[in-house]
């Protein structure tokens, strides 16, 4: 049942809006410290050094795109905060918050640990977590759940780019 219409709320709209912009704020802060950069020349020697498949977009469109990921996040967070109480709303926020901590752990693994193979066993459970919060907010706010669903398609891309990296340089010691 869609609630999205209903005047009942259990967060306020400030309150929501503050959580939800731990859609941006958590992953980048689990993932600055680890991300390829001048800041950080090890790891980026390390990153530049991989073989990467031909199918692995440009540098510039992942930021891009996980820009595009986490404000979608941020509005289906909203919705399911300002949405009526339920148990559907309560393990689709549950989930939400998992996928979002997972985001910058995800980054955490591969850029910091090295940790080809963690990386991609994250990625790939990211994608289940990732449909199992589409399915649940589906039942609380459908909105919700189409926000979700660039998150799923991005991190089962992910997942397969990330295979094929491990793969591709399996050979090599961490």
């Amino acid at each position: 049942m869609d609630h999205s219409r209903q005047k009942t709320s259990s967060v306020s709209a400030p309150t929501a809006a503050a959580i939800a912009s731990c859609a941006f704020a958590l992953p980048l802060a689990l993932s600055i410290s680890s991300t390829p950069s001048p800041n950080h020349p090890r790891t980026m020697l390390w990153y530049l050094s991989l073989r990467k498949p031909s199918f692995k977009p440009p540098d510039w469109v992942i930021p891009l795109a996980w820009g595009c990921i986490e404000a979608a996040l941020a509005v289906a967070a909203y919705r399911l905060l300002r949405s009526a109480p339920s148990a559907a709303r309560s393990r689709a926020l549950a989930l939400w918050g998992w996928n979002v901590s997972m985001i910058g752990g995800w980054n955490r693994y591969f850029f910091k640990r090295h940790d080809l193979r963690l990386s991609t066993v994250a990625a790939a459970g990211l994608v289940a977590t990732s449909a199992a919060f589409v399915n649940e907010a589906k039942r609380v706010d459908k909105t919700a759940s189409r926000a979700g669903l660039p998150l799923v398609g991005w991190v089962a891309f992910a997942t397969v780019l990330t295979a094929t990296i491990w793969h591709l340089n399996s050979r090599r010691s961490r």
